[in-house]
């Protein structure tokens, strides 16, 4: 049965809804799809669980790094069943009361994989759907690695869901997602390698601060393996083998689980968007200013799908889903602006960026100077017991304004957004520098970070 719309949306999560009630609050008839549970990546099975987990081992952290120091905490640990019970408390009501919204705001929901099959038709299950116009922002999935023994690597997603954690884990690659998981792993008792086929994990932090988060790391008792491509997995009983290609050599690590975190991709493969002209490339839908294809007028993309230029965040997808939303009302007449947008590695201590590297502004041939310090020295570091601090700034000399900070200490998942506001707003570095932070914080570092 064909069913007509003046929008279709593909996918829940923070763009897909944001396009939906927007445009549905100004009378359009929509339907929204998605295979998977509603509600998105972030809610679900990326950001906001993960940073419950992060939080119980923030907590063994601090009280391990107190010990001796005021604090007793001899039986402070981690009860991995109690703590997915927990997260579980946060994600399982999503779902229904992602459904739920929708269904209230009388936006139709379809459940199952869509597939197009025209240029603004798509079919699920037994259903075909035709709209005016057709919005993609399924999100993302992980990058598939083309290796034999792939089907016995856990996704990321998975890892959220175990029941018992493994004490032999191995995580394929060296990005933000095996760096958080191995440290929250770690502190639970269990003994993370990861394995990273550059030669600097991270690659898309500042290198210095990258050096201090890795040493942290390996002095929690994880190992980070650097030029070690993972070439196959092989099951034997429960246990894995990873078999890995480093300098010419050949090495196996031995593991009870193996994690996927080397990258995630669009999860547009199987929409079939050739049925509707749509052009890709590897970042996503290829699309203008404007967020539209640049092949099919009548589809958007947002989020992870759209090659906008933009990290694929989630701040960035319902900022993205904005500006969908106003150009199909209003007509194109919206951008995507480039904008500093703060990205964070939720380890302990987190790592966290915002604006331009320093080599990639000496690449732009800009002049600026650079502040860098170690401040595990510092009374806020001192005062938590945190031996991993630090920050490099970088001021653009012509414009005296902040074109670049990288933080990684206490609470720098926080403090980097007093840069990432200056920074939108165009402050000065001299005025950030004399303006009054309550006392004692960490945002009072700012001052001398300047």
């Amino acid at each position: 049965m064909r069913k007509q719309f003046d929008l279709i949306v593909i996918g829940t999560g923070s763009a897909a809804s944001t396009v939906a009630h927007e445009c549905r609050s100004a009378g359009w008839d929509g339907a929204i799809i998605d295979s998977r549970p509603f509600g998105g990546t972030c809610a679900l099975r990326g950001c906001d669980p993960k940073k419950v987990l992060v939080g119980a081992a923030e907590v063994v952290d601090w009280a391990q790094r107190m010990n001796g120091r005021g604090v007793r905490a001899e039986n402070t640990r981690i009860d991995w069943a109690e703590l997915m019970r927990f997260k579980r408390s946060f994600t399982d009501p999503v779902p229904k009361n992602s459904e739920w919204s929708f269904a209230k705001a009388g936006i139709a929901t379809f459940h199952g994989r869509a597939r197009f099959v025209d240029s603004t038709a798509v079919e699920v299950g037994e259903d075909a759907l035709v709209g005016r116009h057709v919005v993609v922002a399924t999100g993302a999935m992980p990058r598939r690695l083309g290796i034999p023994g792939e089907q016995y690597i856990t996704a990321s997603d998975q890892f959220l869901e175990l029941e018992t954690l493994p004490q032999r884990i191995v995580f394929i690659g060296g990005g933000y997602i095996s760096f958080e998981f191995a440290h929250v792993a770690t502190r639970t008792g269990a003994k993370p390698t990861i394995l990273h086929r550059g030669q600097r994990p991270l690659e898309g932090f500042d290198p210095d601060l990258v050096h201090q988060l890795v040493a942290r790391t390996e002095r929690l008792g994880v190992r980070v393996e650097i030029g070690m491509e993972v070439v196959a997995v092989e099951k034997s009983g429960e246990k894995l083998s990873v078999h890995v290609s480093t300098a010419g050599a050949q090495k196996v690590f031995e593991a009870d689980l193996v994690v996927h975190g080397a990258g995630r991709v669009p999860e547009i493969d199987d929409l079939n968007l050739a049925a509707a002209g749509v052009q890709t490339e590897e970042r996503g839908i290829r699309v203008n200013e404007y967020l539209q294809s640049v092949s099919n007028p009548a589809i958007y993309a947002a989020g992870d799908d759209a090659a906008s230029g933009l990290p694929p965040l989630t701040p960035v997808a319902a900022y993205e889903g904005r500006i969908v939303a106003s150009n199909l009302l209003k007509g194109n007449h919206r951008k995507v602006e480039p904008m500093p947008v703060p990205t964070i590695v939720f380890t302990i201590p987190p790592l966290a960026a915002v604006g331009l590297l320093e080599q990639a502004a000496q690449q732009k041939g800009l002049r600026f100077r650079v502040k860098r310090e170690d401040t595990s020295g510092w009374y806020s570091s001192r005062r938590v017991a945190e031996d991993c601090s630090g920050f490099k700034v970088l001021v653009e000399e012509a414009t005296d304004r902040v074109i670049g900070a990288h933080l990684i200490g206490p609470h720098a998942d926080e403090l980097i957004n007093v840069f990432a506001l200056a920074m939108q707003t165009e402050t000065p570095a001299s005025k950030l520098k004399h303006a009054l932070f309550g006392y004692p914080t960490q945002s009072s570092d700012v001052n001398y970070m300047l």
